[in-house]
C-alpha cells in the first residue's frame, strides 16, 4: 500500500462499478480523492466504506454535461486538497439509447459526446494549469472495445469512445513535456446492470464464453490495481497508450 501516498485525485463516475473501485483503491494507496458522480447514494456508500483509509475521500454530486459542475469539481478539489495530480475520467453517459446506425440520431450522438469526450476534454483543460505548474500529472481516460471492433447496436457510444482515444493521443503528445502523461483503458467488468434483465444475464454468459481467461473481471479486484499503477509515479514512461483490462477480449496494438 502507499503507491499514491500524498497525491490528489479526481475520479469521475465514482458512485458504482469501475469508478467506485478506482476511488476506493486510490484512497487505500494513500491518495486524497474527490469522488464525483450524478448518483448521490453510491457516493455516500463509497465515503462510508472508505472511512479510516490512509487517503481521504470527499464526494461531490455533479452532472458532467454541465460545465458549471465541471468547474465545481476542480474548485472543490483545490479548496479541499490544494492540488490536482491525477484525473480519472471514467463516467460515460448515453448508454440508455443503444441504437443501430440507421436509427442513430443527432440527439443520441450529442448526448454520448457531451457525457463522454467533451466533458473529458473540458476537465483535462481545467486541470492542466495545476498539473503544468507542478510539472506532474496523470490523466486516465476510458474508451471501449466497441470503438475498436465497431460493436453493432451502439453507434453513438462507439463514436464517442473513438473520440476519447484520439483525445488521449493528442494530449499525450502535447502535454508530456510538462510531466503529464495521458493513457486510456478499455474495461470489460461486471456491472449491476447485467443481473437486472434476461438480456444482461445472457450477455454475461456470452462474455464468459468468449473472454480468453474465461471470466468477467470485477472492478475492485481486477481493474483498480491497474488504474492505481497508471496513476502512479512508476508509470512515468507510459504515455498515449490504449490498455485493455478485459481478460484479452480486445487485443490492442
Amino acid at each position: 500500500m502507499g503507491m499514491l501516498k500524498g497525491r490528489t485525485a479526481i475520479v469521475v463516475g465514482a458512485s458504482s462499478g469501475v469508478g467506485y473501485g478506482c476511488a476506493l483503491r486510490y484512497a487505500e494507496e494513500g491518495a486524497n480523492v474527490l469522488a464525483c458522480s450524478n448518483e448521490e447514494e453510491g457516493l455516500l456508500q463509497l465515503a462510508e466504506e472508505a472511512a479510516g483509509l490512509e487517503g481521504k475521500i470527499v464526494t461531490l454530486v455533479a452532472d458532467v454535461s454541465k460545465e458549471e459542475d465541471l468547474n465545481n469539481i476542480v474548485e472543490k478539489t483545490i479548496s479541499e486538497f490544494g492540488r490536482i495530480e491525477i484525473l480519472a475520467c471514467i463516467a460515460q453517459g448515453g448508454l440508455s439509447h443503444p441504437t443501430d446506425l440507421i436509427h442513430a440520431t443527432s440527439e443520441y450522438a450529442l448526448e454520448s459526446y457531451t457525457t463522454g469526450p467533451l466533458y473529458t476534454m473540458l476537465l483535462m483543460q481545467k486541470c492542466f494549469p495545476y498539473m503544468k505548474e507542478q510539472q506532474y500529472g496523470r490523466i486516465i481516460t476510458t474508451s471501449s472495445g466497441g470503438a475498436v471492433s465497431g460493436t453493432p447496436g451502439f453507434a453513438s457510444y462507439a463514436m464517442a469512445k473513438g473520440a476519447i482515444m484520439s483525445l488521449t493521443r493528442v494530449a499525450a503528445k502535447e502535454w508530456a513535456q510538462y510531466g503529464i502523461t495521458t493513457n486510456c483503458f478499455f474495461p470489460v467488468i461486471k456491472a449491476r446492470g447485467f443481473d437486472m434483465t434476461p438480456q444482461g444475464k445472457a450477455a454475461m454468459e456470452e462474455l464468459t464464453r468468449i473472454i480468453p481467461v474465461r471470466y468477467v473481471g470485477e472492478a475492485y479486484r481486477d481493474c483498480s490495481p491497474i488504474l492505481a499503477f497508471m496513476a502512479s509515479e512508476q508509470a512515468h514512461y507510459m504515455n498515449g497508450q490504449m490498455i485493455g483490462i478485459d481478460g484479452g477480449l480486445t487485443l490492442l496494438a
